[in-house]
């Protein structure tokens, strides 16, 4: 009977295996069978190592994408947005610096056209011959005051509401040629010169002519024409840059977009998605702030190679100003990398990250106890949906996110805070799970 088993077991006649050779064939049997687990491991390693190295790879693009998208993002807000432009350049009216840039260049322009001797023309003339013999020692001085009496009149004007709304008024006119102006095109009040942007202060000029009449120098009145350009941006890089800066305002919202998925792509094709999570959310965080960094390295670079005949400080402040919306994404995008990359870990097996949850549940649980308040059939139904609700907060706070326009870093940071409290206020009425923590702790009899 065994051997008929054996038989029926081997597929070989009893009488044809020994012992040893039936041990032998089950040892064989067994390496095979090992080997063949090796081999699905090996396998399936090769497949994972397949994945996380094409996971790696789309992280990686979008990390590098993103401070690119951000600089579309700004280059399309600048040149497409006529009340982003307006709100960006406004603030320069009362910029101390800017208006010392513009009150000496418009007086060096007021008095490159006014001639000292055309001032004897309102003289008596019986006294002309006199003062026109005494010009050569006269005409210094004279000069001097006249200067003086310009700049003066310039710069209470300039200081002035209404040299603001005449700013905010020439740029709202101009914005649609600062598109032309970095593309290399156009005549607009805004344009490009070699390596200059220039603002055309003719506007400011005739409003100081007038003043300088109403002022008794009527001699003003005959000042022809004066169009002077206030530089706010030189660079030699200029008309280099013009055919990416195109591409980039082009590109403007579908860059950052490509970004997200691409990072979204690599982070459910990875392995251990919570962790591709954090790693793509602090690489995107880690790429804008270097972007933000060279910011702040390139306008001391900007300042040193700006022209003796502009100012240092006006042109400091024309850049800050430009780049300050760049600037506001570039933080937004570092909170906001921040914060997710903080979620996750936050939501994951770790054991820090396991204490940190146990805490939140043991505070919200002791607000509860302390404060006493019965949640009836509310507690029971919250514990039974708690995920979707939980779900449901998240997914409105990335909507509110979403349709923000141009959310800065405090908005990220408040949304997050908000995020918090819902997210408090769903484990505060969860009465159940507090339940069945102090059941938990109660010990049992035996």
């Amino acid at each position: 009977m065994d051997d008929a088993a054996d038989a029926a077991d081997d597929g070989t006649p009893s009488d044809a295996l020994s012992t040893t050779e039936r041990a032998e064939l089950a040892e064989l049997r067994t390496r095979v069978a090992a080997m063949e687990a090796r081999a699905a491991l090996a396998a399936k390693g090769r497949k994972h190592r397949t994945r996380s190295f094409f996971a790696g790879v789309l992280i990686t693009v979008a990390a590098l994408l993103a401070p690119l998208g951000a600089v579309a993002v700004w280059a399309s807000g600048i040149v497409g947005d006529t009340d982003r432009y307006v709100a960006t350049v406004a603030p320069l009216a009362s910029d101390p610096d800017v208006q010392a840039g513009v009150t000496k260049q418009v007086t060096d322009a007021v008095m490159e056209r006014v001639d000292v001797k055309l001032l004897l023309q309102q003289v008596a003339p019986a006294d002309r011959p006199r003062l026109e013999a005494a010009l050569g020692r006269l005409e210094g001085p004279l000069t001097s005051g006249l200067r003086g009496l310009v700049e003066s009149v310039t710069a209470r004007f300039v200081t002035s509401d209404a040299f603001g709304t005449l700013w905010t008024e020439l740029n709202r006119r101009v914005h649609q040629t600062v598109d032309e102006a970095l593309t290399g095109s156009g005549d607009g009040a805004v344009k490009l010169k070699g390596d200059k942007v220039t603002v055309d202060l003719a506007p400011v000029v005739e409003q100081v002519k007038h003043r300088l009449v109403d002022s008794g120098l009527t001699v003003a009145s005959r000042i022809p024409e004066v169009h002077t350009d206030f530089t706010v941006m030189t660079s030699d890089q200029i008309g280099k840059a013009k055919t990416g800066f195109r591409l980039l305002q082009l590109m403007g919202a579908w860059l950052p977009v490509i970004a997200v998925l691409l990072a979204a792509g690599g982070v459910l094709l990875a392995v251990r998605r919570r962790r591709a999570l954090i790693t793509a959310a602090l690489a995107v965080a880690v790429a804008v702030g270097i972007l933000g960094i060279g910011l702040s390295v390139f306008r001391a670079f900007y300042l040193d190679a700006v022209p003796a005949s502009i100012s240092p400080a006006a042109a400091g402040s024309v850049y800050d100003a430009l780049t300050g919306f760049l600037r506001t994404t570039v933080r937004t995008t570092v909170t906001l990398g921040a914060l997710v990359a903080l979620g996750a870990w936050l939501s994951g097996p770790g054991r820090w990250a396991v204490k940190a949850r146990g805490m939140w549940r043991a505070g919200i649980g002791a607000v509860r106890g302390a404060a006493g308040v019965p949640t009836g059939p509310v507690g029971p139904w919250v514990h039974d949906h708690k995920t979707w609700l939980n779900w449901a907060v998240l997914l409105l706070t990335a909507l509110a996110f979403a349709l923000w326009d141009h959310p800065t870093g405090m908005v990220t940071f408040w949304l997050a805070l908000g995020l918090l409290a819902l997210l408090a206020v769903i484990e505060f009425l969860d009465s159940l799970e507090a339940d069945a923590s102090a059941r938990a702790k109660t010990p049992q009899p035996s």
